[in-house]
């Protein structure tokens, strides 16, 4: 009797199916998989890098098997996120300059560049985050201050979105710049005829020229400590927004080294060698690259007044800001772009200059399909120009924008004119999809905070009580959509990224809680538990 028994239980065995044996297996998870029905699931299983089963964890742990099994504990999951417009090279070299972000007044922007100069000794002092809109006196500073600490050392210190820069004298003459240089496409700023520091867009160039050029071993760091910060928040993919050749293959060198896990959606840097390398060479894509677009400055910003309006600021009489790149030249080289394989992907902040972009787009559009050229930022919009935003000219937005500048946008663009200023949901509606992303190092890191500013439009200091233009506000699932599966669209990347579903890349981030379901106000306080590439963990909250 026991040798039959014995005879039944090996047939039994013998009848069970064969596991699969996979790399990891997940299960115990609270996963928002952000797939066409934007369901949920408990388990998935990882082979070579990329999801091959997602389900429930009976039916998961049935059919594999696999050494790696991690229990979640009911933690929420996303699909790894995705940063649709930042300056992830910048951020990195920016860890080694001045950080000015916060400052209250320009006598703490003075404070910590004395400060940080007696730690750090630089032949050219660089830093970065001022904005004059945060102080008690809201005007540009002067350089006199700064002539006085550093009479000898180059001084050049950016303001927090990158289109105004302040410099001592010695870095104006190392420049060549005096009260008599001609400049187009932005301003160098004077009073009673003579240099204040302050250079707007354009002639900051000038400055860039003379700023010695960081070493090798200074870029490697700066994108390893840029990738450090990344995933800490959770963050798998960025969207770099203007890099050089010479920049974009270090990165790929790195990441084909194992040197660099994040994936990076490259927009080449609108210079002639850039174009007539890249347009030529074609798409450069790779698991962990894709090079496909080019960045472009329509305008400048609103915080410097360098944003183009149609009509004047209404905090500077007779002041319109400008264009940075002429009528002329967007019309030809969105001519020219539209003849490559490439996007174009254009910075427009004031209503001028987003229908100049638009009008380029569709002139060069309106017989291609599936182009997916964006608009980044989109920022302040013509009621009747919403109407152009389709599926082939795509907003790429940065909702934490709406937060900082609400103090001051009215001031700058008139109650009527604001009413179109960050109307997430309005351009959502329009085009049918919204890539979201922070602009780093403009506003902070956290992807937790986009979330926040996006589908509560409130700041960290939960002003207003009622959110800022509810109108056009986004919901949770809009707005995750918009950094996962969205964001992953309008990079050409939706097959392989931005969901939790079979075939894609294992790129997912364990958060502290359920991003869908905490109550508003705990958004911001949101954490990356883990975060994975390729189903390899990059990091882990200690």
């Amino acid at each position: 009797m026991k040798q039959i028994l014995f005879f039944i239980v090996l047939i039994l065995i013998s009848c069970e199916p064969t596991k699969e044996k996979v790399d990891l297996i997940v299960t115990n998870a609270n996963a928002y998989t952000v797939d066409a029905n934007f369901s949920k699931a408990e388990a998935f299983a990882i082979k070579d890098g990329k999801f091959v089963a997602v389900g429930t964890a009976v039916d998961i742990t049935k059919r594999y098997n696999a050494t790696n099994v991690l229990d979640a504990g009911g933690s929420t999951i996303t699909p790894g996120l995705i940063d649709a417009h930042c300056h992830f090279y910048r951020l990195g070299l920016g860890q080694q300059n001045v950080d000015l972000v916060g400052t209250s007044s320009y006598e703490d922007v003075l404070n910590r560049v004395k400060n940080f100069q007696e730690r750090n000794p630089q032949n050219f002092i660089q830093g970065r985050g001022w904005d004059q809109n945060d102080w008690e006196v809201k005007e540009f500073p002067n350089k006199d201050a700064l002539d006085a600490l550093f009479p000898d050392t180059p001084v050049a210190l950016r303001r927090v979105d990158g289109h105004a820069l302040l410099v001592n004298q010695k870095a104006l003459d190392l420049a060549g710049i005096t009260a008599n240089t001609q400049t187009s496409g932005g301003e160098i700023v004077k009073k009673d005829g003579k240099l204040t520091g302050i250079l707007v867009d354009n002639p900051m160039s000038l400055i860039s020229a003379v700023i010695p050029e960081p070493t090798i071993l200074t870029k490697i760091q700066a994108l390893k400590d840029a990738e450090r910060l990344c995933v800490e928040m959770g963050l798998t993919t960025v969207d770099d927004a203007g890099l050089n050749r010479e920049t974009i293959e270090l990165i790929d060198s790195l990441q084909q080294a194992g040197e660099l896990s994040i994936r990076v959606y490259a927009m080449i840097s609108n210079t002639k060698e850039n174009l007539d390398h890249y347009l030529e060479k074609g798409i450069v894509k790779t698991d962990h690259l894709n090079v496909r677009s080019v960045k472009v400055y329509g305008d400048g910003a609103l915080g410097s007044r360098g944003a183009a309006l149609r009509t004047p600021y209404s905090d500077k009489e007779g002041h319109y800001g400008a264009m940075i790149t002429p009528v002329d030249a967007i019309e030809s080289l969105a001519a020219r772009i539209a003849a490559s394989d490439y996007q174009m992907n254009t910075h427009a902040i004031g209503d001028s200059a987003n229908i100049v972009v638009l009008r380029a787009y569709k002139k060069v559009l309106e017989a291609t399909e599936d182009r997916r050229w964006r608009i980044e930022h989109a920022q302040v919009i013509s009621p009747e120009d919403f109407e152009d935003f389709s599926a082939n000219i795509i907003p790429s937005v940065q909702p934490t924008h709406a937060t900082s500048d609400m103090y001051w946008a009215e001031d700058r663009l008139g109650a009527d004119r604001v009413k179109g200023a960050y109307a997430f949901k309005t351009l959502l509606d329009k085009s049918g999809t919204i890539a979201l992303g922070t602009d780093f190092p403009v506003e902070h890191v956290s992807p937790f905070y986009t979330f926040y500013a996006a589908a509560v439009r409130k700041d960290l200091n939960n002003f207003p009580e009622e959110g800022y233009q509810m109108q056009d506000v986004l919901s949770r699932e809009e707005t995750l959509k918009g950094m996962t599966i969205w964001a992953a669209h309008a990079n050409f990347e939706e097959t392989e990224k931005g969901s939790i579903e079979v075939g894609k890349w294992a790129d997912f981030t364990i958060l502290s809680n359920d991003i869908m379901e905490v109550p508003a106000n705990q958004i911001p306080e949101l954490k990356a538990e883990k975060t994975y590439i390729a189903g390899e963990l990059v990091f882990e909250q200690k």
